[in-house]
């Protein structure tokens, strides 16, 4: 099956942020007590930076959030109109952009609005060959079920038969996330999540618990395996595969459907694991080094890696397939400045 026999949607949840990408002095970042690669979320004093970017530098617009940038990423390798977007911006100037971006990509954005707060915002601020990322969430944090359930809006949802969701929309909506992942399980349909951060395991056991049986395909990384790891209290939480293949066993509501787990480790290789097979469903696969002179920007790799493999899972491709794909894509995005696609993407080919 190619991409144009892809006949379903993929609907994503994810907090939506209009990432603004600009150079900047370090007089910039010392003026609001920032620091070169790191990343923070914005109190208080950082709100007035925002404006003071855009009116001073050449800014670079993308339409962010994690599961915002797999969507648009998997768009691009699938037909038109193959994914919607769901999450919270307002309908202020960044949120106009913020949409107008999106469907640069061919997204189809499907906002709750939230006149009482900012659209989400993220700076990434560039010095030299640093980076540092400042996260204002505003109304990407206002989210509510209310808004799935509205006719049009769980229209788009029944007519999809794939779901990405986040982990970070934990914070946000579970209640969201679980009304998503009972339909699909009821409807035969495939739900995937990203575990996203060492937090959410951290602070959101409780619903993961609640929502882990209906999750098809987990994704994640090294950092995040080893923190679930460490919060189900696994026996070796530095054994990435370990982990996956436990994961993958875990009670599952569609014990038919066996679970999917895949863990990257950045350009180390990738770990997946499937069903109750143990070690033996365990399956590794090398990723091929990006020379480091070409490297840009490593932001959004991982978002990167899932929209890859997004775009042919849904066509129902081979496993190795789909890994392959990731691995390609978030090779491309990693030579780009933040977490932004070539505007001339060549067809991915696989070597398998």
């Amino acid at each position: 099956m190619t991409s144009q026999d892809f006949k379903g949607t993929i609907v994503g949840f994810c907090n939506p942020l209009l990432d603004i990408c600009a150079n900047v002095e370090p007089e910039f970042l010392a003026k609001y007590k920032l620091k070169a690669n790191d990343a923070i979320l914005a109190s208080e004093e950082h709100v007035p930076l925002f404006q003071e970017l855009v009116e001073k530098y050449p800014v670079k617009y993308i339409a962010g959030g994690a599961g915002q940038n797999s969507l648009r990423g998997a768009q691009r390798l699938l037909p038109e109109g193959a994914t919607t977007f769901i999450g919270c911006a307002s309908n202020d100037a960044f949120g106009k952009q913020l949409a107008s971006s999106a469907k640069k990509d061919g997204l189809n954005p499907l906002y709750m609005i939230d006149e009482n707060k900012p659209t989400g915002t993220c700076a990434l601020l560039i010095t030299g060959q640093d980076r540092s990322l400042v996260a204002n969430l505003a109304a990407a944090n206002s989210y509510s079920v209310e808004h799935v359930t509205r006719p049009e809006i769980w229209e788009q949802v029944e007519k999809a038969q794939y779901y990405y969701v986040t982990g970070f929309f934990l914070t946000v909506s579970p209640e969201s996330i679980l009304k998503v992942a009972q339909h699909a399980h009821e409807q035969g349909k495939t739900f995937m999540m990203n575990v996203s951060a060492p937090f959410t395991p951290e602070f959101y056991k409780d619903t993961w618990e609640k929502v882990l049986p209906y999750v098809d395909v987990l994704f994640g990384n090294e950092t995040e395996a080893e923190a679930w790891a460490t919060q189900f209290h696994y026996d070796h939480p530095k054994d990435i595969q370990d982990t996956a293949a436990k994961i993958a066993a875990s009670p599952k509501e569609n014990p038919n459907r066996p679970r999917t787990v895949v863990f990257t480790q950045g350009s180390e290789s990738t770990v997946v694991a499937i069903g109750n097979q143990g070690q033996e469903g365990v399956s590794v696969f090398p990723v091929q080094a990006v020379p480091k002179a070409e490297i840009v920007d490593t932001n959004g790799a991982g978002d990167a890696f899932v929209a890859g493999f997004l775009s042919q899972y849904v066509t129902k491709q081979s496993l190795p397939h789909c890994v392959q794909c990731g691995h390609w894509l978030a090779s491309l995005v990693i030579r780009e400045s933040g977490a932004s696609y070539p505007e001339k993407m060549a067809k991915f080919t696989p070597s398998v």
